[in-house]
């Protein structure tokens, strides 16, 4: 049996749970069915979202482990790794301090697991003033649950066949780079797409889903600026595009649960808030690492 200690600023206590070694369970699989909130998304270890910190508390030699590529890929774009936690990982089997829970399995040992929990929240939200202005005085009314899915599935439908576009723009004029990033952050919307499609319980919401011209200058929130393929964009520039939009996604959210008089929609629409506060998290960490990496790379 391994103990695995949860402590976060999230939980009123630290929870110790007990982990059957060798079940090949991860720490997000032991925390789900124990009902620890540790953030995730798309529990594939590419968006960094359920970022850990694992000390081992057993006195005896860590188990040997080994990172996956897209682990070390997410941590590294998250500044959560060096080049000697990489190196002391793959010759010695040492185990960096950062993790995602999604990767990293449980093995006999006990653990400490310490995540940021509420923290991913912005500390400064959008004032609701000015995010409802923005919605408000507009064709865009949310009548029911309903009606919010098939809001929800317009914003995030929208967003992935953009970043397709953009993603295929950017292959064409030889930008593979930003292509490849484009093709993520596409995955990544149709995670939350399904989602939406997945709370609305099978039903055919296609008649509720708004038009274009509802919203203001007639694109929906997430839509970049970013219109066609740049052969010189950078990824930096690509993520500041994305950033921009993430941020007004979380607008129009945090909106509808502002003024929304329908407490099932309110509920929802927090839910859909929080998860695009952790996306604009993930997103200003991804800027910072390669703001960083320009600078080093210009000395």
């Amino acid at each position: 049996m391994a103990n695995i200690t949860f402590t976060s600023p999230s939980l009123s206590r630290d929870v110790t749970v007990y982990a059957v070694a060798g079940d090949r369970g991860t720490i997000l699989a032991v925390a789900k069915a124990n009902k620890i909130p540790i953030p995730f998304d798309c529990q594939d270890g590419e968006c960094g979202s359920c970022l850990v910190e694992v000390q081992i508390l057993s006195a005896k030699r860590p188990y040997g482990m080994a990172l996956t590529e897209k682990e070390k890929e997410a941590l590294r774009q998250l500044g959560k790794i060096t080049k000697d936690e990489i190196k002391e990982a793959e010759v010695n089997d040492i185990p960096p301090l950062h993790r995602l829970a999604c990767q990293c399995f449980v093995r006999n040992e006990d653990i400490l697991v310490k995540f940021a929990g509420d923290e991913t929240v912005p500390a400064q939200p959008p004032h609701l003033s000015t995010a409802a202005k923005v919605y408000k005085g507009t064709t865009i009314e949310i009548a029911s649950v309903d009606d919010f899915l098939a809001h929800a599935i317009k914003v995030e439908e929208d967003a992935a066949l953009h970043f397709d576009g953009l993603a295929a723009s950017m292959e064409l004029c030889g930008n593979a780079e930003v292509g490849k990033l484009f093709r993520q952050l596409s995955g990544y919307s149709r995670l939350h797409l399904n989602e939406a499609k997945s709370r609305a319980n099978g039903k055919d919401l296609t008649a509720q889903i708004p038009a274009d011209y509802v919203w203001p200058d007639h694109v929906t929130p997430e839509r970049t600026s970013l219109l066609a393929g740049d052969a010189d964009l950078t990824r930096l520039d690509a993520l500041r595009a994305a950033l921009t939009g993430e941020k007004r996604g979380y607008e129009f959210y945090y909106a509808v649960a502002g003024t929304s008089k329908l407490p099932d929609v309110v509920a929802m629409a927090k839910e859909f808030v929080k998860e695009e506060a952790e996306h604009v998290k993930v997103l200003e960490a991804w800027i910072a690492r390669e703001e960083w990496l320009s600078k080093s790379h210009a000395v």
